[in-house]
């Protein structure tokens, strides 16, 4: 490979595009007056080379390279040179289909640098590949041989003359890119024990944090599951209980009710009664009135003592009804709290049983006392009529037979108070017990129609599970498995990205050259499909081979 041609456009001394043709395969000499440019063409075939120290060009910096530092219009500098390629043995690498190469340097004042190969973009590092495969290495030491220098490579020492083979014979390249490939793998190397030192420091510890938190989270998940669940069936038995207890209202109501229409028609027959025992008093009275004052006296005495009694029985009535109230309010405090304890609830109804015994006892009694007025009345008359002999059968005066019989009437009077009480309480308690039993009516539609979307909410659940035969236990397992094959996966792409990063000429993918190509003669990697016997020189034969390696 030699070079055809130069062509300098805005270079050192070449304000317009110059060609240079003619050049020799063999040598070549460059001659003319001093001034006239020889040295520029020199530089200019330096700079395409890529030379790096400036001073052998005269310029310290890239931008004095250009025509009067771009002070007279022109702002950048062009060098290209097209060489021979005609002989392939000593052909570039890569490039031993072009007869031609045309390579092009360019500098601009203000701009970006760039190297074209062929009319196409390269980078430095390209280029300098480029030309090192065929032992241009212009940053070589003893690749220009100055004036004066003769000398000196002729008093060169061994070391000194073995680099300088090296370059001739282009294994310095190989050298270099040892150097640079040894500095790139331990950039690696400390670069990838930052990140184990990351990963165990941070990324590890996080990860387990992150686990345990997810693991809590699943466990307060099937806890706040399972609290739903049981707050349903709390619910579901609290519905139930109203159930249960509105029924209990419903039958107590009714005994009220027939408690109290029971008390009502027999407070009616005792008012009849004692109208016809005023009417019956009357007449004795006036009888007595007729008769002795003695005896009316007495009688009179003996009304006085059964007022007394009568009073001594009011006042026990009250304090019944004050009790009863008292008992009232307890029931009416238990029926409020529906789902309270029902064990309390029993008591007061044993309670409320025992009133309501009590309360057949004095209706039992009034009946009695009813009896005795009767009684009363027929041995008043049995006396008026001069019988003197008591139930008893012993003789008996008829003030003392009139005294027993106010008393008796005071008795039943007291005893009708009483049962007219009684009845006023009870219908003060239905009233009540109908407000609360409208109140737990209002409730129990309320309940039910939640308890009905609750049941249908139930029965869908159950459907969907038996459609989707779920078993107990069967989500947390799926999930545990789930689980551990990501993190598995997780494991696999970990290692994969570490061999893609440690290995990554191993990556195989290319694009058709052609339409219709025929992927199957491709047979794959060279580094898959060679074995080398030395693994210790895989190394060295990768940085030689670079990029046909794949």
């Amino acid at each position: 490979m030699y070079i055809k041609q130069v062509i300098i456009d805005g270079f050192k001394s070449y304000a317009q595009r110059t060609e240079v043709n003619g050049f020799d395969p063999q040598f070549n000499a460059i001659t003319g007056l001093n001034g006239s440019g020889k040295s520029n063409i020199l530089d200019s075939i330096c700079f395409l080379l890529g030379i790096s120290n400036l001073q052998q060009v005269r310029a310290s910096n890239l931008q004095e390279l250009v025509y009067k530092g771009g002070q007279a219009g022109v702002t950048k500098a062009t060098v290209t040179i097209t060489f021979d390629n005609s002989d392939k043995k000593q052909s570039p690498v890569g490039y031993e289909t072009f007869d031609e190469l045309t390579v092009s340097r360019q500098v601009v004042i203000g701009g970006r640098n760039k190297y074209l190969i062929n009319g196409c973009n390269a980078n430095n590092t390209r280029v300098q590949d480029l030309f090192r495969s065929v032992q241009l290495n212009v940053n070589n030491p003893h690749f220009l041989i100055m004036q004066g220098r003769i000398t000196k490579v002729l008093n060169m020492k061994p070391p000194e003359i073995l680099s300088m083979i090296e370059e001739a014979a282009g294994t310095r390249m190989y050298e270099s890119k040892k150097l640079s490939a040894q500095k790139t793998i331990e950039k690696k190397e400390s670069k990838l024990k930052e990140i184990e030192t990351i990963l165990n420091e941070e990324i590890t510890p996080t990860l387990k944090k992150l686990k345990e938190e997810r693991t809590s989270y699943l466990d307060y998940q099937k806890t706040v599951r399972e609290l739903e669940h049981l707050t349903k069936l709390y619910v579901a038995y609290q519905f139930v209980q109203a159930e249960e207890m509105q029924k209990k209202s419903v039958g107590e109501y009714d005994e009220m009710a027939n408690l109290i229409k029971s008390l009502k028609e027999k407070s009616v027959q005792v008012e009849e009664q004692i109208k016809v025992l005023n009417a019956e008093i009357a007449e004795l009275e006036k009888k007595r009135n007729e008769e002795s004052g003695e005896a009316i006296k007495n009688l009179e005495n003996k009304v006085n003592e059964l007022s007394k009694v009568d009073v001594k029985a009011n006042s026990d009535v009250k304090h019944a009804k004050n009790q009863l109230a008292a008992e009232n309010k307890k029931k009416k405090a238990l029926e409020k709290s529906l789902t309270g304890d029902q064990t309390q609830l029993t008591s007061k109804e044993s309670e409320m049983k025992k009133l309501s015994d009590t309360l057949v006892e004095l209706q039992k009694k009034s009946e009695e006392d009813t009896k005795q007025v009767k009684n009363a009345q027929n041995h008043f008359h049995a006396v008026s009529a001069g019988l003197s002999s008591n139930e008893d059968g012993e003789d008996q005066t008829l003030a003392d037979q009139l005294l027993g019989c106010k008393n008796d009437i005071s008795n039943a009077e007291t005893e009708l108070k009483q049962a007219q009480m009684k009845a006023k309480h009870a219908e003060t308690e239905l009233k009540k017990k109908q407000s609360e039993l409208k109140k737990t009516e209002k409730d129990y539609s309320k309940d039910k129609v939640v308890f009905d979307n609750i049941q249908k909410n139930i029965k869908k659940l159950e459907a969907e599970m038996n459609r989707l035969n779920y078993k107990d236990g069967q989500e947390e397992g799926l999930i545990q498995r789930k689980r551990e094959l990501e993190a598995e996966v997780a494991e696999l792409r970990t290692k994969t990205e570490m061999l893609e990063a440690r290995f990554p000429n191993l990556q195989f993918q290319y694009k058709d050259p052609e339409p219709n190509f025929n992927r199957r003669k491709v047979k794959g990697l060279v580094a898959q499909l060679i074995r080398v016997k030395d693994v210790s020189t895989a190394t060295a034969l990768e940085v030689a081979a670079g990029n046909r390696v794949q």
